[in-house]
């Protein structure tokens, strides 16, 4: 565990935390050396001149005092190292996730990453600051007094000595026993956990149907099994902490009856007997706290493997020597790029001068976001090239690429700030008035007006307290406070109504002035205002040209767009009158 643990904690904080390791097993040892003086200070107090043993015990009381500080300066450095580690950690994890692929942050894999970045990181942090030092104690603290009993008497040290492989097997198994339900539990409090969201999130649908009462069975059910699997859990460990302490005990009993037998044949002394017997009792104590400790140590194993799990992900690779694009062209060279078992992009070559849009469309699944996705890198191709200004985007840097990238997407995200804070995200060291302005650009300004606060105005988590309409204009304003020179739009008004889509539209058109724009799209106006269109099928251009060509060509777009039109027109009614 502790050459996993060092793994995690990466070469910035796995040297302080062996100067921990190495503190704590000082520490561990001196308790257990300390125990060394009872021996003299017992044999002169049950000896003829009980005076002699106060050198002994000012000895003792000196290296008790000694053993203090050093426990004292161990445990202190165990939080403060267990403190910047934590906090350091947080920022390996965050920086780590965000050079992670998207494609990688899947529905389950995003609950897994939320839990594993509260409650995980803390719980395999806390090994550091609240289970090392006891863990360490418990281990050596003991094993030092049996090598001191041997010393003293050969006889007992080698009968307190027999109780450590034992402990050791048994620690074994159970941490084997444990790991084989861990798995499983971690399993089902995940599958608990999404259901219970699930059926909250539900509800209005549920009971609309009446289908409220299945739905809770399906809950009920999921509990259930977190509860079988927990019990499981605990009979698992409960064998190994009954034979731990049965073990403990029977160790103790026969080193008593041993040095009991001795010390009638003559072979040691009452004071040494005694003195054997303390030493003994005080391994018991330490020895059968490591079933307690032991059990927490797995728990946050388990979660310090996940967490290592999470880091060994490689992230997309840097250019060892990065280029700058020339221009602000884009264009797709044979691009081929699956997804699994699927291909979602077959051998796409398109080209998309500087200042010219493009627009995609074709049905549900074709690869259309997919393509805006590929020109921001957030995936690599799997065969061909993306190039932003004549460079692959795999050769330029991560911080140049999206520099020269804007990106407004049908759902859009917003931080729980302030409505400024969310437009800043653009640029965050922008003027008041070049937020302004670019607001006024994207018709934000109407909607910071009428709301209470006006700029100050929290968007709520995710932007909810934002209508659709709202949080797209702050998107497009955050994308002109950017001022990108390439722009990729990915159905930016399909889900909105028409007053909130002709303010979208008007911000859009700005946005888009001057720019390389790529943009996926089902509204007629704005495909139709597009230099090339591109009608995209199962992953593979269909057909390419202008509005007008494509018309002519009587072929898939010509269709869509007749099916469009009627879309609209049967939208619009009958005419009044």
């Amino acid at each position: 565990m502790i050459g996993m643990l060092l793994r995690v904690l990466g070469r910035d904080y796995a040297q302080p935390m062996r100067r921990t390791l190495a503190l704590m097993t000082a520490a561990a040892v001196a308790e257990g050396l300390l125990y060394a003086l009872l021996v003299p200070v017992l044999r002169e107090l049950f000896g003829s001149r009980p005076a002699a043993a106060l050198p002994w015990l000012v000895a003792f009381a000196t290296a008790f005092t000694g053993y203090g500080v050093l426990r004292y300066l161990s445990d202190r450095n165990g939080f403060r190292v267990g403190s910047a580690i934590l906090r350091g950690m947080y920022h390996r994890l965050g920086d780590h996730l965000a050079r992670l692929p998207i494609g990688w942050y899947d529905a389950g894999r995003v609950g897994e990453v939320s839990v594993l970045a509260g409650r995980g990181l803390l719980a395999a942090m806390s090994v550091v600051a609240h289970l090392l030092a006891p863990f360490i104690s418990a281990s050596v603290t003991p094993l030092t007094i049996a090598a001191v009993m041997l010393a003293y008497n050969w006889q007992l040290g080698l009968a307190a000595l027999a109780a450590a492989p034992v402990v050791a097997a048994i620690q074994l198994w159970t941490a084997r026993a444990m790991a084989a339900h861990d798995a499983e539990r971690h399993e089902r409090d995940h599958d608990a956990g999404a259901r219970v969201i699930e059926y909250l999130q539900a509800q209005p649908v549920l009971r609309a149907g009446g289908r409220s009462a299945e739905r809770f069975r399906l809950l009920d059910e999921a509990l259930r099994e977190v509860e079988r699997v927990a019990r499981r859990l605990t009979l698992s460990v409960l064998p190994g902490a009954v034979g731990l302490t049965l073990t403990v005990q029977a160790v103790f009993t026969g080193v008593l009856v041993l040095g009991a037998a001795l010390a009638l044949g003559g072979g040691i002394g009452a004071p040494e007997l005694l003195t054997i017997l303390v030493l003994a009792a005080r391994c018991a104590d330490p020895l059968l706290s490591l079933s307690d400790i032991g059990g927490k140590l797995r728990g946050a194993r388990s979660e310090l493997a996940r967490l290592d799990a999470v880091l060994a992900t490689e992230p997309l690779p840097e250019a060892a020597a990065p280029i700058l694009p020339q221009h602000h062209g884009v264009a797709f060279e044979s691009v081929t790029f699956r997804h699994g078992e699927r291909t979602v992009i077959d051998e796409v070559t398109l080209e998309v001068a500087p200042g010219r849009r493009l627009a995609v469309v074709g049905p549900s699944g074709a690869g259309k976001s997919t393509l805006l996705q590929l020109l921001a890198r957030f995936y690599d191709v799997d065969a061909g090239a993306v190039r932003v200004g004549g460079a692959d985007v795999r050769a330029i840097a991560t911080e140049e690429l999206m520099a020269r990238i804007a990106v407004v997407f049908q759902d859009v995200y917003l931080f729980d700030g302030t409505i400024e804070d969310n437009v800043r995200l653009g640029r965050p060291g922008a003027s008041a008035a070049e937020v302004r302005a670019a607001a006024s650009a994207a018709r934000l300004d109407e909607v910071v007006e009428r709301l209470p606060g006006g700029w100050s105005a929290h968007v709520g988590e995710g932007g909810a307290l934002l209508s659709g309409g709202e949080r797209q204009r702050v998107s497009i304003a955050r994308a002109l406070l950017k001022d990108a020179p390439i722009v990729l739009l990915d159905e930016v008004t399909s889900a909105l109504d028409p007053v909130s889509e002709a303010a979208v539209h008007e911000g859009i058109e700005r946005l888009m002035a001057g720019r390389t724009v790529v943009m996926v799209a089902h509204r007629l106006r704005t495909v139709r205002r597009a230099g090339h269109i591109v009608f995209l099928e199962d992953g593979r251009i269909a057909e390419q040209g202008s509005h007008e060509e494509l018309l002519r060509l009587e072929g898939r777009y010509a269709a869509y767009w007749r099916l469009s039109v009627a879309a609209l027109e049967a939208a619009a009614g009958p005419p009044i009158g």
